[in-house]
């Protein structure tokens, strides 16, 4: 093994265009280290022999000078993406071995600009939770220690095994996919960059859906610039997906560098909540200072429907799997439990193969929605996500882009939060709103905590502003300098 799988995506694509070395020298090497970190437990299947079939393509194209924008670029793919003729089971024991015959629109993106598939990675199932606790095959584990613990922590959820190999070294960057956070909060947890795109940026056809209306496909990268060239690439409008949107597509890896002179940057008041971390207050407020010396200007706005978006989330996000997952009967794909009769089947069926908390969310779903609840709860809880779309419309009269912190605390142990649901869904708190205005935001590490651990500030812009996010989200990357690493361990 050598410091390959340590480049940046920037860095790598550069020297394989550069001939420095080649992808199938690159693939090998992160296939070792993948092969050597089996203990993080951030990939549920992996796909050497494909990698190297695919390097060994992506090296003939620039031997030629051909080559797409990610020509030989070994990654990694979220378990909810669906990869033909490779498992896909959003780590659900319902999926089975479940092997699609068909390429979501994201990977193929991917494909076609000449990426290279390094496997499938863990996840929480269906993805919900945000500690990628809920998974069949376990949780990764966070490459990041307290200093002095040797706890296992994790790397947030659900995208955790997309942010611990990124953190690890385990691929140069990775798909993931955020419905409340699950993009940033991962990549707060790990000390790397995260970015949810605008609703609708990005195609969600062969995407394992939990909830479609807040459901977005977005990466974990090392560097901002990192983010925005896989984003690039990861965005098309899809003709499949009726969500899709048909728009014009900026070049977001030149905005990283363009800095925040002359933009208002707002400070919503909502966001300081009692019982937040003192750190996490501190780095905030350091954030706000790096912004104003590069030339913002800082606003304080107010985001007054702020307090009831869990709870609004906690409804609909469980009112939209109840109907999705509905199709998971055992009957036409996945794992099939028999009973003594069809119902018998049914339940045996999606009582074996959904675990606790999706159990738990499908019942809470179907409960909103049940005759008699639906105007008192799901209508309700719509009319408030209108209130909070407002109100960020409201905000964005007075600034460009909404500086927060990404989390209320660093990476917790497992079984820390586990035990309690509701503290669980806390770690939400500052990432679902944007899901439910279907805004952009990015999240990137911006210090460390008392113990050593990763924390990150998030940035959102207005609906189909990327462009901001990666502003700030660069210039905050320049002030804060973060170039710490997890020490070995694994």
């Amino acid at each position: 093994m050598t410091d390959l799988t340590k480049l940046t995506l920037a860095d790598a694509l550069d020297g394989l265009k550069a001939k420095k070395f080649s992808s199938r020298e690159i693939t090998q090497d992160f296939i070792q280290t993948i092969e050597a970190s089996r203990v993080l437990n951030a990939y549920v299947v992996e796909t050497p022999e494909k990698a190297l079939e695919m390097a060994e393509q992506a090296d003939a194209r620039l031997a030629k000078g051909e080559g797409g924008k990610l020509e030989g670029a070994p990654i990694g793919v979220k378990d909810l993406y669906c990869t033909k003729g490779v498992r896909t089971t959003a780590c659900s024991n319902i999926l089975g071995e479940f092997t699609p015959t068909y390429e979501s629109t994201v990977t193929q993106n991917l494909w076609n600009e000449g990426a290279v598939m390094l496997g499938k990675l863990n996840m929480d199932e269906f993805a919900m939770g945000s500690s990628n606790e809920t998974s069949r095959f376990g949780p990764p584990i966070n490459p990041w220690r307290r200093q002095g613990d040797n706890a296992g922590l994790t790397p947030g959820g659900s995208s955790g095994g997309s942010a611990a190999a990124v953190s690890g070294d385990l691929c140069l960057a990775a798909t993931a996919s955020d419905t409340g956070g699950s993009i940033r909060q991962p990549a707060a947890f790990t000390g790397t960059v995260g970015i949810k795109p605008t609703y609708g940026r990005a195609s969600r056809w062969g995407m394992v859906a939990f909830a479609s209306s807040l459901d977005q496909a977005g990466p974990i990268a090392k560097t901002v610039e990192d983010s925005a060239i896989l984003l690039d690439v990861m965005c098309s409008h899809d003709p499949k997906d009726s969500t899709s949107l048909q728009v014009e597509q900026p070049d977001w890896r030149a905005e990283v560098s363009k800095g925040v002179k002359g933009m208002r940057i707002g400070i919503p008041k909502e966001y300081r909540m009692d019982g937040m971390s003192e750190e996490i207050d501190a780095l905030w407020n350091k954030g706000i200072e790096w912004l104003k010396a590069a030339g913002a200007e800082i606003v304080d706005i107010s985001l007054p429907h702020t307090k009831y978006a869990l709870p609004a989330y906690y409804i609909v996000a469980p009112a939209e799997a109840s109907s999705n997952l509905a199709r998971y009967d055992g009957m036409r794909y996945g794992a099939r439990v028999d009973g003594d009769n069809l119902t018998a089947t049914y339940e045996a069926t999606r009582a074996g193969g959904f675990g606790r908390e999706v159990q738990r969310r499908l019942m809470i779903g179907t409960y909103v929605l049940s005759s008699g609840y639906y105007d008192a709860y799901y209508l309700r809880a719509q009319k408030v996500r209108t209130k909070i779309l407002h109100d960020f419309v409201d905000a964005f009269e007075t600034c460009d882009a909404i500086l927060t912190p990404t989390c209320p605390s660093a990476a917790f142990a497992f079984g820390e939060k586990s035990g309690d649901p509701v503290e669980m869904y806390l770690n939400d708190v500052f990432t679902v709103t944007t899901n439910l205005a279907g805004l952009p935001g990015i999240s990137v590490p911006a210090g460390l905590s008392s113990d050593g651990l990763p924390l990150g500030l998030q940035v959102i812009g207005k609906a189909l502003d990327e462009s901001a996010c990666f502003r700030v989200g660069g210039e905050l990357e320049r002030a804060a300098g973060f170039v710490a690493r997890p020490e070995k361990w694994w």
